[in-house]
């Protein structure tokens, strides 16, 4: 499995990035939202997910880790495939998509090209107690652009901190202490600030 491809984006489309990687171009299917997060960037890492057919193999990108996580949810649901997940995920931002389901949203999630009212019900039906566990939307306040954030942050929920109280500690961590630097820090000065 490959879990993200860092390198060059030798060529941007809204639905396909070229991702050179030591010499070795990557096409990477995407959607607006990773689209719109990359197209003023020459590098870069995506989160990637492999998808492995009889006929081929197609590789797709996220700029954040949340977006996987919701494209996957997306596709474990019977009679969606991943061009329907990747649309959804171009008509909206993954809290959307999770917040759609959640509130048992079945226009907003019909008013997606491709989506019909079956559909959009099965999705609410088999999707919406796993999301209601998980809320994207919380994790905003952890600044996007800061790597080690975002690390520090999936270190400590793999610790089995909740997402609430892990990005509570880190942002207390780095509004006390700006200057730190490396990974390691700031997860333990997190762990104490829990």
């Amino acid at each position: 499995m490959i879990a993200y491809i860092e390198g060059k984006f030798s060529y941007k489309s809204p639905a396909q990035v070229f991702v050179d990687v030591h010499g070795i171009g990557y096409e990477v299917n995407i959607s607006l939202h990773t689209y719109s997060a990359i197209q003023d960037l020459t590098e870069g890492r995506l989160f990637t997910h492999l998808q492995v057919k009889e006929d081929s193999h197609t590789l797709f990108g996220f700029f954040e880790r949340e977006e996987k996580e919701v494209f996957l949810q997306l596709t474990s649901v019977s009679g969606v495939g991943a061009a329907t997940a990747r649309m959804m995920l171009s008509s909206m931002k993954p809290d959307e998509v999770i917040s759609a389901i959640s509130q048992g949203n079945t226009r907003l999630i019909e008013s997606v090209k491709g989506i019909g009212k079956k559909t959009a019900e099965r999705l609410i039906l088999e999707l919406r107690d796993k999301v209601g566990k998980q809320s994207v939307a919380s994790i905003s306040p952890v600044p996007l652009n800061n790597t080690l954030a975002q690390d520090a942050f999936y270190a400590l929920m793999a610790l089995g901190i909740s997402k609430v109280q892990a990005e509570q500690a880190i942002n207390k961590v780095l509004k006390l202490e700006p200057e730190t630097k490396h990974l390691e820090e700031i997860i333990k000065k997190a762990l104490k600030a829990i």
